[in-house]
């Protein structure tokens, strides 16, 4: 597997003040990440597809997804993530400005890695990236446990 330098980070998020209070807490990192954003649940599908304006996007290593996006939610998201073989592995962790169990239920039900209160603050982003960071490493060592992407 060729060694990559960076984790690569697709977030989706629709509110612009959450954008910036991520592209910031990136900023705190000791892990070098760089941040793909999609604004709505049909851009996350895309930039996962490589269609469209994200054709040359890299897998990412890491899924952060809004439960609230525009278009298609990202409960919906989570599921398709979960159900597609080739990105299933791919780490998802829901992003939600509230802490009603029925969401944080559903989101665990469905798959999903973490589940934490968005807007994040640094030191919650820092963590994050180590952790996946340390789970990238793990996956470099066994590829056949990161994502694949489905033949052409």
């Amino acid at each position: 597997m060729p060694s990559r330098e960076k984790l690569n980070i697709l977030v989706a998020e629709a509110a612009e003040s959450n954008i910036t209070v991520l592209k910031r807490a990136a900023g705190y990192c000791d892990v070098d990440c760089e941040l793909h954003f999609a604004r709505d649940g049909e851009e996350v599908l895309d930039a996962l597809a490589q269609r469209s304006k994200f054709r040359v996007m890299p897998t990412p290593d890491l899924i952060l997804v809004n439960i609230y996006l525009p278009k298609i939610n990202g409960l919906e998201v989570l599921r398709k993530v979960k159900a597609d073989d080739s990105i299933r592995r791919i780490p998802v962790v829901i992003l939600t400005p509230t802490e009603r169990e029925e969401d944080m239920i559903s989101a665990y039900d469905s798959g999903a890695t973490s589940y934490m209160l968005s807007p994040v603050n640094p030191e919650e982003f820092k963590r994050l990236t180590q952790t996946v960071h340390d789970y990238w490493k793990l996956i470099r060592k066994h590829p056949d446990l990161g994502a694949r992407r489905k033949p052409e």
